[in-house]
């Protein structure tokens, strides 16, 4: 029993060991600030090991915003929308359960109900009775929906930025193709199509500072085993309804290569009135275009506060 316990003592310290690292190697200026914001929290009851913390950002003054990132991503994901919504409000970027910074202690679990374990305990952490304002980009948007649903009092607005998971049925994947499946992910040529892909102009947007921040933690220990789990359990899919009871908005990246036209055609049925488009960006509005949705929230937040 200790020695299993110091064996996921010694991948915490590895995980925070590694981000020491790295740190000093980041390209994007944005992401580096971004790093001097992360705080290490304490949640009960998420993981077997008790000495496990969990990253999460927290920058800003006002009224709190929990932002959600998508898949096989982290808190960096943000690093360029911060700077616009920290002026008026508390930000609050935690790293998704199994994904990310995310310790990855023996005995732990993976899938989507565990990520929802995870958020609800975030949720919780930081709410203080009030509640608070979601943001969620690509499968981060599929989980503020459910976590909206579960929280009606906690969560009192939402914000999705090009939603991916709100239609389908995502298969689960049988071993050992599940594992196959996140060494391919792993590859250098897949993760740098994928990244030129999320783009609405890779040529001027993607360079050798986007390629690293998607890759960044690809080194964590424990990332392609909780990876290969997630995908074994189905992942995250059909999270679009029922619609939440809170105030709603939708941001549609106009030239998004990511979500299929299927789920998109889903979407634009459920949510018509919601919905706007960012006709300069891809699957990441928030990183293309991120003054345009730093406004849009404000708006949205003034108008849902009347």
């Amino acid at each position: 029993m200790n020695q299993e316990v110091n064996k996921n003592r010694v991948k915490t310290i590895a995980t925070k060991a590694y981000i020491k690292v790295i740190k000093e190697k980041i390209i994007d200026k944005q992401a580096s600030k971004l790093f001097e914001d992360l705080k290490w929290i304490k949640l009960e009851d998420i993981s077997p090991n008790k000495s496990d913390l969990f990253p999460a950002v927290l920058t800003g003054k006002g009224e709190k915003i929990l932002l959600l990132h998508g898949f096989d991503s982290c808190f960096l994901e943000y690093r360029r929308l911060t700077p616009y919504l920290k002026k008026n409000n508390k930000l609050i970027i935690p790293d998704l359960y199994g994904f990310g910074f995310c310790p990855r202690s023996n005995g732990n679990k993976y899938g989507f109900k565990y990520i929802m374990k995870h958020l609800n305990s975030v949720l919780n952490y930081f709410s203080k009775n009030q509640p608070i304002g979601l943001i969620g980009a690509s499968m981060g948007g599929a989980l503020a929906l459910e976590l909206a649903r579960q929280n009606p009092k906690k969560v009192n607005k939402l914000l999705l930025l090009s939603p991916a998971g709100l239609a389908g049925k995502n298969p689960k994947i049988p071993w050992p193709l599940n594992h196959f499946g996140a060494f391919f992910l792993s590859q250098p040529f897949v993760r740098r199509g994928l990244c030129r892909q999320a783009f609405a102009d890779p040529k001027n947007s993607v360079g050798p500072a986007e390629e690293q921040i998607a890759s960044i933690h690809l080194r964590v220990p424990g990332w392609q085993s909780s990876l290969a789990d997630f995908a074994a359990d189905g992942g995250v899919s059909g999270c679009g309804l029922p619609q939440p009871t809170q105030p709603l908005k939708i941001i549609l990246g106009k030239y998004d290569r990511i979500i299929p036209k299927k789920e998109k055609e889903e979407t634009n049925k459920n949510y018509k009135s919601n919905i706007e488009i960012a006709t300069n960006s891809g699957h990441l509005p928030h990183l293309e275009e991120p003054k345009l949705v730093a406004e849009a929230w404000e708006k949205f937040k003034k108008a849902s506060d009347i």
